[in-house]
């Protein structure tokens, strides 16, 4: 008997657990895999901890939601039903996203730049911005901002949706 026999001989509760164990499992992989891969290219490139935190918790929250909506397709979950929660929830969000879209940027930019940001905590920087250039050592970096210690001592804070968009140079001392 093969597999597509065995499944027409079963019922289709034995056929969603099936399908339901068999996400649990890929998510458990995907998990441990994404953040492995995640952990070794910080470890490789020097990117901070917290960023390597972040940029993980990013990624699983991402896989949460794509296994869910599989087992939701895979229980035949009525979204007719659902529809007026997932509504509700949207139009409330969307208002405080739209409130606050900066703080979505940010969050996107910060993943861009865990990935392609080529300067490291202790580089000495230049983000041109005509005449609001700012100069100084790059002092953090998390998931809304850049922050940079100037040459005055006082601590900077730049989005870092505004940091993609910018010339930054590396200052060799």
């Amino acid at each position: 008997m093969n597999f597509i026999e065995f499944l027409k001989s079963t019922d289709s509760l034995t056929i969603q657990l099936l399908i339901t164990a068999a996400l649990v499992l890929l998510y458990a992989i995907l998990n441990k895999v994404t953040s492995r891969l995640i952990k070794r290219y910080g470890k490789r490139r020097e990117i901070s901890t917290p960023r390597v935190v972040y940029t993980t918790k990013y990624f699983r929250f991402v896989l949460v939601v794509f296994i869910l909506l599989f087992l939701g397709l895979t229980w035949d979950i009525s979204f007719e039903g659902l529809s007026v929660y997932f509504l509700s929830f949207f139009t409330v969000a969307g208002i405080g996203l739209f409130a606050a879209w900066s703080i979505l940027s940010n969050i996107t930019a910060a993943i861009l730049l865990f990935f392609y940001f080529p300067y490291r905590i202790g580089d000495r920087i230049r983000i041109v911005d005509g005449d609001n250039s700012i100069e100084g050592i790059v002092n953090d970096l998390n998931m809304f901002s850049i922050i940079i210690k100037n040459d005055e001592g006082q601590k900077v804070t730049y989005p870092n949706n505004l940091a993609l968009q910018k010339a930054i140079i590396l200052i060799k001392d």
